[in-house]
């Protein structure tokens, strides 16, 4: 009997008895009628939640705006250690933690405290920022206690759900709510999270990483607190989303970047007008559809205008790739699309994106070459594109793009990374050096 049809069944036996003793008021103190399903949930799923405490060593950062005296009395020459709290849920038998990405960061030490007082030692299996997802694996823990991942393809708006975790270091605390709504999307900072759940529970920092569960004690989504501005309102990450990451991370140790094959653009009121569409009318035109690619293997086509996504409302190009970087290799995304007067419903499978996609997108987009240069590690404008946002703000060869978006270059991934976070985007803030000044410049996308 699941732990919904148990409480059920407790709340009609407590009725049927309360009918046989007519006005005598049932003893408040009866723990009979204080199990809940909520008792029940928490007494199952508890163990498996666990607190998480992370340790990162801040390098002092350096100006070259002063004199080498002055900054070397004023300024911190020794490094800091920053400590962050979260929660996480063990999933496997193996001693794998679903978490948040954010919960873990750059942490260079992982401690994992149990619900019975054990501590462990964690190493990260994987992150995806993306999807603000993470995994851990503990080190040398035996008999855990666990609890395997359920589904969040049935959810009900209205239906109860439960919230553990350790909001502000305070363990294993519980909040209940209702999921609020489904397929919400959420800004934090300059990133954009679509696809979450909207729950009532309380989710504050350190709840952050913990499990969502429904009434059957079945893990539903991960909390997370990544909207700051919150007030009543929790968010989760639905549970069907993070198994599919969970797996990429395990077996992969990333998720690997997706594409359809095929180019957006913004449907502007000048377009709108010259193809004859609605004025109020929100999506993204499809411009360019490869040969061979998941995307002409589907039926889409060059003129189409993609109005969905996974149930996601698409209002510009952008929201577009937002939606197909939460996503994985192999995944059938169901897209709804306007093909002259009327509406389709299509599927097409992601594929991994080829690097020379890449490449030829970086191109494109920045209108720079670009060289890693080692022992340095470092990329180096070594051509610049007449006439483009590049050459405009004054980037010549031989200065140095130390990062794209925030996002610092140090290897052949990070810049792979950046590029394809600029799919769907107009500009780009742009961190160059040349000699020993580093200038913030916003350049314009080809």
């Amino acid at each position: 009997m699941t732990l919904a049809r148990r409480s059920l069944a407790f709340a009609l036996a407590a009725s049927t008895a309360w009918l046989a003793l007519g006005s005598v008021p049932a003893d408040a103190s009866d723990p009979f009628l204080r199990r809940t399903a909520t008792v029940l949930v928490v007494e199952n799923v508890g163990p498996a939640v666990v607190n998480i405490t992370t340790q990162q060593t801040i390098q002092p950062q350096r100006s070259n705006r002063r004199p080498s005296f002055f900054r070397d009395f004023f300024e911190p020459r020794l490094p800091r250690t920053a400590q962050s709290l979260g929660s996480g849920v063990v999933i496997d038998a193996e001693g794998h933690v679903l978490t948040n990405a954010h919960v873990v960061g750059q942490a260079d030490v992982i401690r994992v405290t149990l619900a019975d007082g054990r501590e462990f030692g964690a190493e990260l299996v994987g992150a995806d920022a993306n999807n603000d997802l993470a995994v851990l694996r503990l080190i040398e823990a035996e008999a855990v206690p666990w609890v395997s991942p359920g589904s969040s393809e049935d959810l009900m708006v209205g239906e109860p759900v439960i919230a553990i975790g350790n909001p502000f270091g305070l363990s294993n605390s519980v909040t209940t709510g209702v999921v609020s709504a489904l397929n919400r999307s959420i800004r934090n900072d300059d990133r954009v999270f679509h696809g979450f759940m909207q729950t009532d529970a309380s989710i504050n920092p350190g709840n952050s990483g913990g499990p969502l569960l429904n009434a059957d004690g079945e893990l539903i989504g991960v909390n997370t607190a990544i909207y700051q501005n919150a007030q009543g309102i929790g968010f989760a990450i639905p549970i069907d989303v993070a198994k599919r990451i969970v797996h990429e991370l395990i077996t992969k140790g990333a998720v690997a970047p997706v594409w359809l094959g095929l180019e957006l653009q913004d449907l502007s009121p000048q377009l709108k007008q010259t193809l004859g569409l609605p004025e109020r009318l929100q999506g993204a035109l499809i411009s360019r559809v490869r040969g061979g690619g998941p995307a002409k293997a589907s039926g889409l086509r060059r003129g189409d205008v993609i109005l969905e996504v996974e149930k996601s409302s698409i209002r510009s190009a952008r929201s577009f790739y937002e939606i197909l970087e939460r996503s994985t290799t192999g995944q059938e995304i169901a897209l709804r699309v306007r093909r002259g007067e009327a509406e389709l419903s299509l599927e097409a499978r992601t594929a991994e994106i080829p690097t020379a996609a890449i490449d030829r997108l970086g191109q494109r987009l920045l209108a720079m070459d670009l060289a890693l240069k080692d022992p340095e590690s470092r990329y180096q404008v070594s051509s610049v594109g007449q006439g483009s946002g590049a050459a405009a703000r004054g980037i010549q060869p031989g200065d140095w793009i130390l990062a794209i978006n925030g996002r610092a270059l140090a290897s052949e991934e990070d810049l792979r990374r950046a590029i394809l976070d600029l799919r769907g985007r107009t500009r780009a803030l742009v961190v160059v050096q040349r000699g020993r000044g580093r200038y913030h410049v916003t350049i314009r996308l080809s």
